[in-house]
């Protein structure tokens, strides 16, 4: 007898599929197997290789341009509009490859809080993008699994590479967003990244329309129960900064922060691993070593343990694990509002400070730059520091326009007393190749400092630039270590390369001007 479940396949109009429903760990291991997707490494992860995507593909990435986005989305940057009929011609040709193929379909949740939570099922061809969505996303009790009702479908067929000249799109990989169909499409890829940033990005569309800020931030909570969010991205140590033993983690990379407090839209984590060690992040290493947990593009060693130090098929290696192999975590993935924001960024440049307290006008100029620096070696050509300016923090999965999020966060912050905090991960002394990386010693009491209220009292100076405030002084870090200016040896290249980085910030910013407050324009640096 056809089950329910089964019918929406066909619904989807997917038929003579062969699909396997909710499968579990083990089940997903031996399929995954069996199909030659991956290898069982010693102490149980399954390590998986995507070659030739060992990251995400955002110039692949389109949204159905329709009456449901017309308006809405801030078309340009990541945002590329496609119509609604190239949708339907390859929606159907992805859809007619399928029949008599082996499927795997996950019913979860995007979202820790009942209110605000997004149903979708994923139909997948891979048991290892199965098990890694069981991993990442919000696994359903048995009562909820059998009244549940998916609200959005992601399909996910690899092998399926799109002819673009036929179809439409740029490349063989694609990733469709249509918001009135209610589905994700990708095709051409293996890496299974695409899977939670796709919903990532549907979430950031729907839930500002219900006044809920959707976040790419890490989050965690004191024992008292304070609760403080770490923006950044890919490098700037946002996942090892809120993985503090001192404290609990709500989740490591999507937030959601509603009039209740804090939600973690993932119920899994998904760690960069490259040069990760016992000794310095031993919760996140554990979980490399351990059934269930999925390695993405990491090298095995000969006696088939993970070599998390070898980069030889991609810096970006990956371990996606849930929640709860990690201790120390709150549980329920939800928190209350919180009482700091810290803003993460690697300054390769070596020009900002270690730590700043940011205005809100600052604030929401620092968020919509959402800035970092590329080093020389991340990738092919770069053989000086680049900037790296990603809106929001995230500026790939961010539909609306910027300056909206960044009202609807300042709103938040005003409502609950927030602190915000800029804080440089980066480099001091120089910029890269002539300074030093900032020491995560000081880093870690700075962070300590200013989430304990130690700061409070503390004399802050702006610095000329970035009209920055600096604490004079923070306990358990040398006080010239906070003026960036004093750590150089040559203080006038500090000033040109400051000018320059100014600037860098300033010429950025033009293009977000019509969308914001001119009070936050104005925040825009003197100098460059």
């Amino acid at each position: 007898m056809t089950t329910a479940l089964e019918r929406n396949l066909d619904e989807l109009g997917i038929h003579g599929a062969v699909a396997h429903f909710n499968l579990n760990a083990p089940k997903l291991y031996e399929a995954a197997l069996r199909l030659g997707e991956g290898t069982l490494a010693l102490e149980g992860p399954l390590v998986v290789h995507t070659a030739p995507h060992t990251g995400r593909s955002p110039k692949d990435r389109f949204i159905v341009l329709d009456d449901a986005t017309k308006d809405a989305v801030w078309w340009g940057g990541f945002n590329t509009a496609i119509a609604p009929d190239v949708f339907d011609r390859l929606y159907e040709r992805v859809t007619a490859s399928l029949r008599g193929a082996e499927l795997f379909v996950q019913d979860l949740y995007a979202g820790t809080d009942e209110r605000y939570r997004l149903p979708v099922r994923f139909v997948q061809e891979m048991a290892y993008h199965s098990l890694f969505v069981r991993n990442m996303f919000v696994r359903p009790d048995d009562a909820e699994l059998r009244s549940f009702r998916p609200q959005w479908t992601v399909l996910n067929v690899p092998s399926f590479r799109a002819d673009p000249q036929r179809d439409g799109v740029g490349s063989g990989t694609f990733i469709l967003v249509n918001f009135t169909r209610k589905i994700v499409l990708i095709g051409g890829t293996k890496y299974a990244g695409e899977n939670k940033k796709a919903i990532f990005g549907v979430l950031n569309f729907l839930l500002p329309a219900q006044g809920v800020m959707p976040m790419h931030c890490s989050a965690n909570m004191g024992k008292d129960g304070d609760v403080a969010l770490f923006f950044g991205l890919s490098g700037t140590g946002k996942t090892t900064l809120s993985a503090d033993p001192e404290r609990l983690l709500i989740g490591d990379d999507e937030h959601g922060w509603s009039d209740e407090g804090v939600f973690n839209f993932e119920g899994g984590c998904y760690a960069k691993v490259i040069g990760l060690n016992a000794e310095a992040e031993p919760a996140i290493y554990a979980t490399t070593r351990r059934f269930g947990t999925v390695l993405e593009n990491v090298v095995l060693k000969p006696d088939g343990t993970p070599d998390l130090n070898d980069g030889s098929l991609t810096e970006n290696t990956r371990s996606a694990y849930p929640i709860e192999f990690i201790d120390n975590i709150v549980p329920e993935g939800r928190g209350g509002h919180p009482k700091n924001v810290v803003f993460l960024t690697a300054d390769a440049y070596g020009v900002l400070p270690p730590i700043a307290r940011l205005t809100r006008e600052q604030m929401m100029y620092q968020f919509i730059s959402g800035f970092t620096a590329k080093i020389p070696g991340t990738e092919q050509g770069v053989v000086e520091p680049q900037p790296t300016f990603s809106t929001c923090f995230g500026a790939p999965f961010m539909p609306r326009h910027p300056g909206e999020y960044a009202a609807l966060l300042a709103k938040r912050v005003e409502e609950s007393g927030a602190k915000v905090w800029l804080v440089n991960t980066g480099w001091t002394g120089g910029k890269y190749g002539a300074g030093r990386r900032m020491s995560i010693a000081h880093t870690r009491a700075l962070l300590r400092a200013a989430l304990s209220g130690a700061l409070d009292d503390v004399a802050f100076e702006k610095e000329p630039f970035f009209d920055l405030e600096i604490p004079t002084s923070v306990p358990g870090v040398p006080s010239e270590v906070l003026r960036p200016r004093d750590t150089w040896a040559d203080q006038g290249e500090y000033d040109r390369t400051a000018t320059k980085l100014a600037g860098m910030f300033r010429n950025n910013f033009k293009r977000f001007a019509d969308g914001v407050a001119p009070e936050v324009t104005a925040c825009m640096p003197n100098h460059g």
